[in-house]
């Protein structure tokens, strides 16, 4: 076990070096100049050289490159085109946010999305099993920012029940944190609470068929203890997959809510950056994104020795 965890944390450097190396690539090869945004438009050319020069955007890529692979060795992200800060102090300062919107969106997600999944299996071919599925492929088809926009209009606007927009800290008060928070969880979970459902059903039903159920059954064990004890539990392994994948796929729509939401957290940091061309901030956000990735992964194959006892390393 110990010899597989250090042979996934190894590899994640090749990894985390082509990412590195791509992103920094990309940035530099598209369209678009950090000194022209940051001189404004009516900026002489001569301003606009004077800022590359300060920047350093006059040098060739590849000592850029080396510049700042030097400097992230070392823990330094660098500074800000735009904000005119560390980069580390730019993302500790937003990623609060972001890890509590994606904490609470998985866990509401979890919770709706098993006992469904487990429901609609029991119930096959019933109308609950249609409405679960109906609904799953609903959570797949809608924009995540239909639905920001849809929930923002009714709880928001019309019912005036939750705030529209922005995020409080919990040290200023849990009710107000879990307040705004409620509305972007909600919006983010529907496409998560369709995949784990739909997922745990097909998983649930295939164990349903087993002899060890039926036996469980023939003892008069309860349903409820055969579904949640048995079933669930034999079935837990591509459940638990998806739910990981389901988390660090949360990286994407997290850039989304945040900007419908107007969060401050790292996804609207990483639109503000694209905007502003700050090629330091986006580097570094992609960067952390890429390895909270590759740590979910590691997390992921781990617990399958949980639920399955026949897997080694």
């Amino acid at each position: 076990m110990i010899g597989y965890i250090l042979r996934r944390l190894l590899s994640t450097i090749p990894v985390l070096l082509i990412v590195a190396v791509l992103v920094f690539l990309m940035l530099r090869l598209t369209p678009g100049d950090p000194a022209a945004v940051i001189a404004g438009d009516n900026a002489t050319s001569e301003q606009i050289a004077m800022i590359r020069s300060r920047l350093g955007l006059d040098q060739p890529i590849l000592t850029q490159f080396a510049i700042w692979g030097g400097n992230l060795l070392s823990g330094n992200f660098g500074e800000s085109f735009f904000f005119k800060k560390s980069v580390a102090e730019l993302i500790m300062g937003r990623i609060e946010p972001t890890v509590s919107l994606a904490l609470t969106t998985i866990v509401l997600a979890v919770l709706i999305a098993v006992p469904l999944g487990v429901l609609a299996a029991y119930k096959h071919g019933s109308w609950i099993d249609r409405v679960v599925m109906g609904f799953s492929v609903l959570g797949f088809s809608v924009p995540v920012f239909v639905i920001g926009y849809a929930l923002i209009y009714v709880f928001a606007i019309k019912l005036n029940l939750l705030p529209i927009q922005g995020y409080q800290p919990i040290g200023n008060g849990f009710w107000g944190f879990l307040q705004r928070l409620i509305l972007p969880s909600v919006t983010l979970s529907v496409i998560y609470v369709a995949l784990i459902a739909r997922m745990t059903r097909a998983s649930v039903l295939e164990v349903l068929g087993e002899d060890y159920i039926r036996t469980a059954r023939a003892k008069g064990q309860v349903e409820r203890k055969i579904l949640f004890r048995h079933a669930l539990k034999n079935a837990a392994v591509p459940i638990v997959t998806v739910i990981g994948i389901g988390v660090a796929l949360l990286i994407g729509g997290v850039v989304v809510t945040e900007s419908v939401f107007s969060i401050p957290g790292l996804g609207r940091l990483t639109v503000d950056a694209v905007l502003a061309r700050d090629y330091p901030t986006i580097q570094a956000v992609i960067l952390l994104f890429s390895l909270v990735y590759i740590v979910i992964n590691l997390c992921v194959d781990l617990a399958y020795t949980l639920f399955d006892p026949r897997i080694r390393y």
